[in-house]
């Protein structure tokens, strides 16, 4: 059972055109943390959570799921983990795996991610 619930329905980005993805406060609005759930497993004061993700294209969910998460428990660590990450408009990819560490942010209203 996830902690973090989708209330809302939000585009699927995977079939949006790039100026149609909903931003990352489109997510915010449409989770939640699933109090139940928390009191459940029996979550008192988490310091350190790992979002998962199949596929991050510009982190727009990543950094609504950490907004939420962080609204929730002040204070805590969030990190993310995603099996596939895209690369844009590239013309040779040299090679399909490669692994990184990167940083997914928001600089005023632009989302940054990088690499």
């Amino acid at each position: 059972m996830p902690l973090i619930v989708r209330t809302v329905a939000v585009p699927k980005s995977a079939f949006a055109s790039p100026g149609e993805r909903p931003d990352p406060q489109v997510h915010v609005d449409s989770l939640s943390v699933d109090r139940e759930h928390v009191e459940k497993i029996g979550l008192l004061t988490p310091t350190k959570f790992t979002l998962v993700d199949d596929v991050i294209t510009r982190g727009a969910t990543l950094i609504g799921a950490a907004t939420v998460l962080r609204a929730a428990f002040p204070g805590a660590e969030v990190r993310a983990f995603a099996l596939l990450r895209t690369r844009g408009l590239v013309e040779d990819i040299e090679k399909i795996l490669d692994p990184c560490v990167g940083r997914i942010w928001l600089d005023g209203d632009l989302l940054r991610r990088e690499p």
